[in-house]
Order: C-alpha cells, then sequence, then structure tokens
C-alpha cells in the first residue's frame, strides 16, 4: 500500500472551454510534490486527471490503496475537488488538500468534510504532515507547520506558517516520468502542430498587483540556478523532443542578470527550443533583454497590460505604464517576438472614459493577439478586501468560484460583451484603415454601435415602481 495518493481534479473530459482551447500542460506543482515525496522516502500514487475520468478515480477511491488522499486545487477546481474529496471520505481515506484555493478558503474547506488544509508551498509540509498523520492521526497535528485542521473537540487550529524553501535547486525535477506525457505532447501537436511543455525556473512574484493572489508563494521571488535550467531543459528536449517550451514563471525577465547567463548557457550548448512566456513591460524596458529573448528563440511573450487608463493601473498598483507597454510590445515585434496582450474590465471605479482609453492604447500598441476578461475579486487579494462588503454570489460557494463573484453597483456582464466588440472592432479598423477604406468605416461604425449599446445599459431609464 502506498503512504498517499495524490492529484489535481481538472478533468480535461469535462471542461469544454479546455477542450476548444486544447492546450493543456501537466500539473507542475503536482509532480514537483510527488518527486519530493518519494525521495523522501513515501510511496505515492499519482492520478493525473487531466486524460482521465471521474469514474475511474472514484473506483481507485473506493479501493482505497494509501491512507491519506491528497488533492490541489485552484479557483476553477472548487467544486470538482469538493467532489473527489467527498468520494474519498465515503471510502475511509484522511483527506488533505492544498493549492491556493485552499490556502484563500481553509474554513471553509474543512467545513465541507477536508480533514487537513495545506497553506503555501507543498513539499515540506507535505513530508512532516504523512508522518504526523501516521503517528497521531488528522486530529493531534500541533506540531506540524503550515497546516490547518480540527483538533479532537472539533476547534480549528491553525498551526504557525511553514518558511518557504530557499533553495529552489535542492528540490527534484518534477515527476513527469509517472505521467503519460506523450499524451498532452499529442494534443498539441494534433490541434496546434507543434507539441509543447512547461517547466518553471523560478517561484514567486515581488509585485503587489491588487488583484493577484499569493497564497502559496507570498511576495518573494526565488530563482533557480541558470545551469540547473538548461540541464532540465536539454533532459526535455532528449527525452520527449518537443517542438516548443512555455515558461512557466509570475515574470520570467524580472531578473536580467540570471536572463543573461541562463542564454549564455543554452547558447554554450547549442540548445534552441522555441518558447512562449509571460513578463512585466517594466522588466522589457531593454533592447538588450529583448534581443536576448530572441536569440533564445522566444517566438511569443505575454503582457499583462489590463488597462489602458493610467488610472485604473495606479489603482491597481501594477508599477508600470501604458508607455512602457507600448515601447515594449513594439520593440519585441521588431525584434520578431510576437506580443500577446492580456486586459482585464471592470476593475473597481473603471468608467467608460478608462475603457475608451483602452481601446485607444491597443490601438497604439497593436499587439499580435489579445484577450479580455472581466475583473473577478479572488479572496485574499487587496482587490477583494477593498470590495468586500460589495462582493456577492448568486452560485453556492461548494459550486462555483471566485470567477462568480458579483460586484454591486457593477455594469451587468452584457456591459462588458460590448466593451470587448468596441475594442476588437476598433482596433481592426486601425488595422485596415490604410489598405481597405470601406471595411475601416464598417468596422468603425460597428464599435460606435457597441459603445452605443454599453451606454444603453447604464444609462437606461429606472422600471417603473409596480
Amino acid at each position: 500500500m502506498a503512504d498517499v495518493l495524490l492529484t489535481h481534479g481538472h478533468f480535461l473530459a469535462e471542461d469544454e472551454k479546455e477542450q476548444k482551447i486544447m492546450r493543456p500542460y501537466p500539473p507542475l506543482g503536482l509532480l514537483y510534490l510527488s518527486a519530493y515525496l518519494r525521495r523522501a522516502g513515501f510511496a505515492v500514487d499519482l492520478v493525473d486527471t487531466t486524460f482521465a475520468t471521474r469514474p475511474a478515480l472514484a473506483a481507485a477511491l473506493a479501493r482505497r490503496t494509501a491512507p491519506v488522499f491528497g488533492v490541489a486545487a485552484n479557483l476553477m477546481t472548487r467544486a470538482s475537488v469538493l467532489d473527489l474529496l467527498a468520494t474519498a471520505k465515503r471510502h475511509g481515506w484522511v483527506t488533505v488538500v492544498g493549492g491556493p484555493e485552499a490556502g484563500s478558503y481553509p474554513h471553509a474547506y474543512l467545513a465541507h468534510g477536508t480533514d487537513v488544509v495545506v497553506i503555501g508551498e507543498g513539499e515540506e509540509t507535505m513530508a512532516a504532515l504523512l508522518e504526523a498523520l501516521a503517528t497521531h492521526g488528522p486530529h493531534r497535528l500541533h506540531g506540524v507547520a503550515g497546516v490547518v485542521f480540527r483538533d479532537e473537540t472539533g476547534t480549528v487550529v491553525t498551526t504557525p506558517p511553514r518558511p518557504l524553501i530557499r533553495d529552489l535547486d535542492a528540490l527534484p525535477w518534477p515527476d513527469r516520468e509517472r505521467i503519460d506525457l506523450g499524451r498532452y505532447l499529442d494534443a498539441w501537436r494534433r490541434h496546434h502542430g507543434v507539441g509543447s511543455v512547461n517547466l518553471i525556473t523560478a517561484r514567486g512574484c515581488v509585485y503587489r498587483c491588487t488583484w493577484c493572489s499569493h497564497t502559496v508563494f507570498g511576495h518573494t521571488h526565488r530563482r533557480r540556478d541558470p545551469i540547473a535550467c538548461a540541464d532540465e531543459l536539454d533532459h526535455l528536449a532528449a527525452t520527449w523532443r518537443p517542438d516548443q517550451v512555455w515558461y512557466a514563471d509570475d515574470v520570467f525577465t524580472i531578473n536580467h542578470k540570471w536572463l543573461f547567463r541562463y542564454a549564455a548557457e543554452l547558447e554554450r550548448r547549442g540548445l534552441k527550443l522555441p518558447f512562449e512566456t509571460i513578463s512585466r513591460a517594466d522588466r522589457m524596458m531593454s533592447e538588450g533583454v529583448l534581443e536576448t529573448l530572441a536569440r533564445m528563440g522566444c517566438t511569443r511573450i505575454w503582457i499583462g497590460s489590463e488597462s489602458g487608463s493610467q488610472r485604473i493601473l495606479d489603482a491597481m498598483q501594477r508599477g508600470v505604464t501604458t508607455d512602457q507597454i507600448v515601447w515594449a510590445t513594439k520593440v519585441a515585434q521588431r525584434h520578431g517576438i510576437e506580443v500577446g496582450m492580456f486586459l482585464m474590465w471592470g476593475y473597481d471605479g473603471e468608467t467608460e472614459d478608462d475603457i475608451a482609453a483602452t481601446v485607444e492604447h491597443v490601438k497604439r500598441a497593436n499587439p499580435d493577439i489579445f484577450f479580455t476578461t472581466v475583473a473577478y475579486p479572488i479572496k485574499g487579494t487587496g482587490f477583494f478586501d477593498r470590495i468586500s462588503d460589495r462582493v456577492t454570489s448568486a452560485v453556492p460557494w461548494a459550486e462555483g468560484s471566485d470567477r462568480d463573484h458579483e460586484i454591486a453597483d457593477r455594469p451587468p456582464r452584457a456591459y462588458y460583451h460590448h466593451a470587448d466588440q468596441w475594442l476588437k472592432s476598433a482596433v481592426a479598423a486601425a488595422r485596415v484603415a490604410t489598405t481597405d477604406p470601406t471595411e475601416a468605416a464598417r468596422l468603425r461604425d460597428a464599435a460606435a454601435g457597441a459603445r452605443a449599446a454599453m451606454r444603453a445599459l447604464t444609462d437606461r431609464p429606472e422600471a417603473p415602481t409596480p
């Protein structure tokens, strides 16, 4: 019998949106945890639910192949994870949940039958927890740092936080050999023509954007040694032969000295794999950085622009300017790197003028691709704390996620659908203005119509009192 069964609760077969996008990546956090525990001497069963089915995992839980069931929860898997935890409890497992979602709602997870919630990084805490559970059971865990549980009287106990792991190079590589990585590559190649794998070179982010959750890594940034990262990339390339890489760091170019050392090591080895990653415009304000990224094989870099209104960016505590975003976008493109841009509607205090500023900003920057979302307050963030008295949800907590939060006095979601149409039409018009004036005029009319539809939703007269 194993000591623990680990999983993460995202089933691709149940995710219609992801089935359309079809860009799945292995759950690196869980794979790091598995590798760490196995190196520490624990027997680990690992079920990667991405390509599995819920009935198959339920059957494994019914067989009870280990005493402890550990599941990682994120923003989008709450309902799925709660279902798995309930199934495990019915079959007598001790249940443990970790990840950013659990750290935001430890009491709620305990109320829904979880025995232990792990707060923060999981590797060292989970190793100590497994030893304590085997010796003391789930109600006497006072000596394990970084957990929340109920003692024998039913009182909720939160132990002191566990210090973060200082030396990331001391961790083993993720347990990719324990999953069917080939299925991820096949899915990518079948839908996009290239096979992609993910890896991280750092943990954490020091920036304090008000809408971003830091429940796992805090406001820290810890870097791996560039030679160790090159070793892992070399291994990935030789073992699975991917066509491209996704560096899943929060801010890949945060440390320029590190970046130049890593690039030099890859060049020394003759190792060049096309890659995508994400960064901040203010950490790309250097020709040398962008030249280095291009030389390394960067095909696309994603920038969190969020808004084209400097007033809104400042309210978000983004620490970046719209001019920096435009400069980084255009210089990256000049070096042959496509730019993807993330944008956010509906941050607290946003007005139609701020949306207009965002439309003009995207027209000016002209990224290769851009995506929008409607701002949602995540529990534990500055954004949530600021407006918590106005946050509601029509969806029961156990059935939804923080994306279901509604903010009192904010326009309806249809308003932001029209904002999307305004933005897309205006940008498309700007792109064809010199080559197809007739189409440009049609698109400008569409943009004006979308803007008018927005106004109609906020300026409509009050309904008469019945």
